[in-house]
């Protein structure tokens, strides 16, 4: 009886391209569609640093009445720059920040310190904390009470949101990690304040504390790097690509 002869090895299978094919797409299109809205949102930043801009410009508008508080979008309304009238409310609270130095031959006050925030009454009754300006720690001391009238000219700033990180504030010694209107405000003993607050613009050098904002620097700080993120989706979208291609030609190549 003869042995029965061995079977032959079977021959390698051509890789299935339909699974990969799919999940290539799908890939393709998510990052697509990331890159697509960092373009949105690229036209959409630059035509608010643009506003922003033609907004520093020009005139302030006027500050919107107490009445109309309730009604309004504090985010809507964030960095509209305003000139309000009325009285400086005494007693003032700092909030622990960190600014980074200028460029060379820039003119501002820079380091560890803490903005500060004081009570204003406007002329219409409402209340509203007004962020003076940096002031840094070594020069805390200095600091002291606004009082009077007075005319702040400034830019609308929605509440500050709290991180995962942030530091527990300490309204007992009118000490904050956070932009927190509704909080200072309890904390300096003004009632109900506005749901947003004022940062006053700069005014004088910029190195006498507490140093309000320069519109500028301001504009400057705003990030604008959406074009960067779309081309590196877009980059991702296209390896992802050329990968699934090498993978069907090696398969092609095999079976």
């Amino acid at each position: 009886m003869s042995e029965t002869a061995p079977s032959a090895a079977p021959s390698p299978r051509r890789p299935r391209l339909l699974w990969p094919a799919l999940l290539s797409i799908l890939g393709v299109a998510i990052l697509c569609s990331l890159g697509s809205w960092q373009i949105a949102r690229m036209s959409e930043k630059r035509a608010f640093i643009e506003r922003l801009t033609a907004q520093a410009a020009g005139a302030p508008a006027a500050m919107p009445p107490a009445a109309s508080w309730a009604a309004l979008d504090p985010a809507a309304l964030d960095l509209t720059r305003v000139s309000a009238r009325g009285t400086f409310i005494d007693g003032f609270a700092g909030v622990r920040t960190t600014i980074a130095a200028g460029e060379r031959g820039t003119r501002q006050l820079a380091g560890f310190g803490r903005w500060i925030f004081q009570g204003f009454r406007l002329d219409d009754g409402g209340v509203i904390l007004v962020n003076r300006g940096f002031v840094p720690e070594g020069r805390l001391g200095e600091i002291k009470p606004a009082s009077g009238p007075a005319t702040v000219t400034g830019f609308l700033r929605a509440a500050e949101a709290r991180g995962s990180f942030t530091p527990a504030d300490l309204p007992a010694q009118r000490e904050f990690y956070t932009r927190d209107p509704a909080a200072i405000a309890a904390s300096l003993g003004i009632g109900a304040a506005a749901p947003f607050y004022l940062e006053a613009e700069r005014q004088g050098d910029g190195l006498t504390p507490p140093a309000g904002v320069d519109a500028k620097e301001l504009i400057a700080r705003i990030p604008d790097n959406h074009l960067s993120y779309a081309l590196t989706w877009f980059g991702l979208a296209l390896t992802l690509i050329g990968v699934f291609a090498a993978f069907a030609w090696q398969g092609r190549r095999k079976g």
